[in-house]
């Protein structure tokens, strides 16, 4: 089983950041954190990189959900989503597959919240 699903579509890193966050935003998330992989790894490393965004991705509703059922659950959010330079003028966006991460508790509680995560994650994929 894969640990994320994603999707590469043509067009400037730019759109792509902001029609990633906006379907995000359809399918209820905000984004907690941000992280610019290329320019941390330039600053602490002085390393050339892809462009390289990490979305920290939270449906408050479902962390909630997850929190009363699991309360360590809280090492395991938010959900990351990528948007990401590839080869050939792609840029890729991928999410994690909660399903997947979900596997590595032992708490048959998070599978349901897990799986409509997941459905959210994958129709925010799906819509870049």
């Amino acid at each position: 089983m894969s640990y994320y699903f994603s999707t590469s579509v043509t067009g400037s890193f730019e759109t792509v950041l902001e029609r990633a966050t906006a379907s995000l935003r359809k399918e209820g998330f905000g984004i907690l954190t941000e992280i610019d992989v290329q320019a941390t790894l330039k600053q602490k490393l002085d390393v050339d990189f892809q462009k390289y965004k990490i979305l920290g991705a939270c449906n408050p509703p479902f962390a909630y959900q997850a929190l009363q059922t699991e309360n360590k659950i809280g090492t395991m959010l938010p959900c990351n989503v990528i948007v990401q330079e590839v080869s050939g003028g792609k840029i890729e966006v991928a999410a994690v597959d909660p399903v997947a991460s979900m596997r590595a508790v032992d708490n048959p509680g998070l599978f349901s919240i897990a799986e409509q995560v997941r459905e959210r994650l994958k129709r925010v994929v799906e819509n870049i």
